[in-house]
């Protein structure tokens, strides 16, 4: 029978948001001597609703999933792990809040940006606190799985969170710098940084650490994060330019709105020719606010006629193989089921996903 992978994710979701509503839920309660007064009680609140704001609106719960099913995949009780999966998925909330700002994103799980709601200032200050949050989570691990796993669990945050705001100034810069000459090659640096480490191999390599693993199993975690992580990020590429997100989302082709320098925008700057590549210039010069919605549409119209949808397409499929064989030749130690086969239906849902 064909695990419904998307029935997978809502079933780990109820495991993880329990966890996360209680820190949110606590989050006012300040010990003894730094109380809130009452005077001021109402702006706490307004406080605490704005950190909740988007993981209220839960997303799809891919990350915490990755490290739950990773864990059990190696026999590590999964509830023992729920503390690491519901950091994982407030990292992914405070990040997101912090990128939808960068981006001046109009819309986040089918409502406005937390910063189009209540403005810059106020959305990064919610940011902060959710990220605060985190590391209280990962202090409290050590309760659960020791102090000396709960240390290795935050320096695997460190690393993973590290590496993606790196790739995130090199997206930003190049972005600002308008750069046209680039290659496959250096979205996929850009890729392995914010998708691979992040979203794939990051989250199963902190289950991976719960169960004990190894240096060189973590290594070949790492190795299928990859190709894994590239597919992930094309296939959502992809559907920016062509999906509404399952109704979530009303803007098509906003990665061209911010100027996002995906494998689809390298390949047509380097294909398009003549009248098409001047115009193709002229628009990725402009800021968001000036690109008008016909330049969007030329844009996705040109990727059609020079191939680019049909290269993101191939290079999606072609990572999604590579990954399943690495799976098949070095993961061998995920080896509990049910576990490892919701991973295997994990990938066919990467590529084949709506939103």
């Amino acid at each position: 029978m064909k695990i419904d992978f998307k029935k997978v994710l809502a079933q780990k979701r109820d495991l993880v948001w329990p966890e996360i509503k209680s820190h949110l839920d606590t989050l006012l309660d300040f010990p003894q001597f730094c109380q809130v007064p009452v005077k001021y009680k109402r702006l706490a609140k307004f406080h605490q609703s704005i950190i909740s704001e988007y993981p209220k609106r839960q997303g799809k719960y891919l990350r915490p999933s990755l490290t739950l099913l990773t864990a059990s995949a190696m026999g590590f009780p999964e509830e023992k792990a729920v503390k690491t999966a519901a950091a994982m998925q407030m990292s992914e909330d405070w990040i997101l809040n912090h990128d939808d700002i960068e981006d001046d994103s109009l819309q986040r799980r089918g409502k406005p940006a937390l910063h189009k709601m209540i403005g810059k200032q106020l959305a990064i200050n919610a940011g902060d606190g959710l990220h605060v949050l985190m590391w209280k989570a990962l202090t409290d691990n050590a309760s659960v799985v020791g102090s000396q796993k709960a240390r290795e669990i935050s320096e695997e945050f460190y690393q993973m969170l590290s590496r993606t705001v790196l790739g995130q100034t090199v997206e930003l810069k190049w972005i600002k710098d308008n750069k046209r000459n680039l290659t496959d090659e250096d979205v996929f640096f850009i890729l392995e940084s914010k998708t691979a480490y992040y979203t794939i191999a990051g989250p199963m390599r902190l289950g991976a650490i719960l169960a004990g693993a190894s240096g060189s199993q973590l290594e070949a975690i790492y190795r299928f994060g990859r190709p894994l992580g590239r597919c992930f990020q094309i296939v959502d590429d992809l559907l920016d330019l062509t999906s509404d997100f399952a109704g979530l989302k009303s803007q098509p082709g906003n990665d061209i709105y911010e100027g996002k320098r995906t494998v689809m925008l390298v390949h047509l700057l380097s294909k398009a020719k003549g009248n098409d590549k001047k115009k193709l210039e002229k628009i990725m010069a402009k800021p968001r606010e000036e690109k008008t919605d016909r330049e969007v549409s030329w844009t996705i119209e040109a990727m059609n006629k020079y191939g680019s949808i049909a290269h993101g397409k191939k290079l999606a499929e072609k990572f999604k193989i590579e990954a399943r064989n690495v799976f098949d030749k070095n993961l061998g130690f995920l080896s509990c089921q049910p576990a490892r086969n919701k991973l295997i239906a994990g990938m066919e849902f990467i590529l084949e996903r709506d939103h």
